[in-house]
């Protein structure tokens, strides 16, 4: 073997990656992006889980003021004083994580021997905050506790919280919690993997360009080719969902259809996407680079893996330009909350991916050239 040949080689191999300025990216540039997310995502030091706190035995001395205190002092979350009508609000609203309803029997209960009983409605949607939340109170309630046996000499009391959902419950696991982000995630990805490249192939093959040389104008042919790759999309699409309800049991509350009209919009946005990308791509490689750069971080400031109102405020506004974000939203709005149409938040999560296609079909339009490379 000849060293000289090897360095030979080798030489040709750098230099093809100093001229593509896309492969540099995707090596040097994407790491460190990616990277950086996760780091604010897991210690960006988003917002805590908010908290209403329902004080029914309140005054000096009652045990609702001391758990109130021990609740305000607890690290995880944050807490505010509300009344009993304006937590209910705030919950059903997805305000806050959680309602702590303080009986206002409870400082005479448990000095007459019982247990020490608040009450916690967890919104449920999202298990890190519902889990966040209940360590806090029982690290409060065990706090609670030792303070009353010290002031009135008497063993602690027993500690037996109320625990009821919202949404959701105990008898969720997590493929329950995370099954619409994946149905969402699966028909984005793939929709969006398989357009890429075969828009590009259509082009490298010079279809593109016998197409575009005929009378048919820029908007047809795009029109055309989102007809054919969307007949695609909705058939994977009513497979995603039909066997992610069906075939493995994942909890679903709401309406089949709204699934699945959320899905076929995001197939709808995945194929412009697909399209409008390839246009900056020569080779199916190149094609293939736009997924760390275009669909990672969408993935993860979607909500998919961490909650958006977990993330840091800066995070959270870019979070709220991706479709991903909406399409995710409600999805998990249908299956977990069983919202409807007559829901306005699942309504501007509709609406908005679909003005996410209708701006990706506009762009994909523009960006076709009837004389390509």
């Amino acid at each position: 073997m000849s060293p000289r040949r090897t360095a030979a080689v080798a030489r040709r191999i750098l230099q093809q990656f100093r001229h593509d300025p896309r492969t540099l990216v995707l090596l040097f540039v994407a790491p460190i992006v990616l990277l950086g997310l996760f780091y604010f995502l897991i210690r960006g030091g988003g917002a805590l889980p908010a908290v209403d706190v329902v004080n029914l035995d309140p005054g000096a001395g009652q045990l609702g003021t001391v758990l109130r205190d021990a609740l305000g002092s607890a690290p995880g979350i944050t807490v505010s004083t509300a009344s009993a009508t304006q937590a209910e609000r705030d919950l059903r609203r997805g305000d806050v994580a959680a309602v702590i309803v303080l009986p206002g029997d409870l400082t005479a209960h448990v000095r007459a021997g019982g247990a020490l009983t608040p009450h916690i409605q967890l919104e449920g949607s999202q298990p890190a905050e519902s889990q966040a939340v209940v360590t806090a109170v029982n690290q409060s309630l065990l706090k609670t506790t030792s303070l009353v046996a010290a002031e009135a000499g008497t063993p602690l009391p027993r500690v037996q919280p109320a625990v009821t959902y919202l949404h959701g419950g105990p008898q969720l696991d997590t493929l329950d919690y995370f099954g619409a982000a994946f149905i969402g995630l699966v028909v984005f990805f793939l929709i969006f993997v398989v357009t890429i490249i075969a828009f590009l192939r259509e082009r490298s093959q010079g279809t593109l360009e016998r197409l575009m040389a005929s009378p048919l104008r820029r908007s047809e042919v795009v029109a055309g080719y989102m007809a054919g790759f969307m007949a695609v999309a909705a058939v994977q699409a009513v497979e995603v969902v039909l066997f992610t309800l069906f075939a493995l049991h994942v909890h679903n509350q709401g309406n089949v259809g709204l699934i699945v009209l959320m899905t076929l919009l995001m197939s709808l946005v995945a194929v412009n996407l697909g399209v409008f990308l390839s246009m900056f791509s020569t080779t199916e490689f190149q094609a293939v680079q736009f997924i760390p750069l275009a669909i990672v971080p969408q993935v993860l400031l979607s909500g998919i893996i961490f909650p958006v109102s977990s993330e840091p405020g800066w995070l959270q506004g870019i979070s709220q330009v991706l479709p991903l974000t909406y399409g995710v939203d409600g999805l998990h709005r249908v299956m977990l909350e069983g919202a409807s149409l007559s829901s306005g938040t699942l309504l501007l999560d509709l609406g908005v991916v679909a003005a996410f296609a209708i701006a990706l079909i506009v762009a994909a339009t523009l960006t076709l050239r009837r004389r390509l490379a």
